[in-house]
């Protein structure tokens, strides 16, 4: 697939797509005899996992890291494990944050639906009251 492809296929910039791979998130892509890059599954599917991770809020430093793991072979599966249990459990206490703040602002909605029903009650009783 060619770098526009990719582009399109997860919604990502040709230089974002560039600058991933200059920085070591993803691996060097395989390139045409031109020098066009050619991206296949292998390629395809490091996109997407830096894509979903950067999406989570994952670091490009823990990213970076994890990837020149991969690429150091076997030995560095303990390692890379570890990272990913580090960045999940940071993810998770992420979500339990925003999950807090979720409720707090449900909380003051319904105060605020609460209110309003109860003001539309006082100006109805008001309205219906004879004089």
């Amino acid at each position: 697939m060619t770098i526009a492809e990719v582009s399109q296929k997860f919604g990502l910039s040709p230089d974002t797509l560039r600058y991933y791979e200059r920085i070591g998130l993803i691996p060097p892509v395989p390139r045409t005899k031109g020098g066009i890059r050619d991206y296949d599954e292998v390629s395809c599917g490091w996109v997407e996992l830096m894509k979903c991770m950067r999406a989570a809020g994952v670091q490009i430093e823990a990213l970076t890291e994890y990837a020149a793991l991969c690429q150091q072979g076997d030995s560095t599966i303990p390692a890379r494990k570890a990272l990913l249990i580090e960045q999940r459990d940071q993810l998770a206490a992420r979500m339990q944050d925003i999950q807090c703040s979720l409720d707090r602002l449900s909380q003051k909605i319904e105060h605020y639906d609460q209110y309003v029903a109860k003001r539309e009650k006082q100006l109805l009783s008001k309205t219906l009251r004879p004089e």
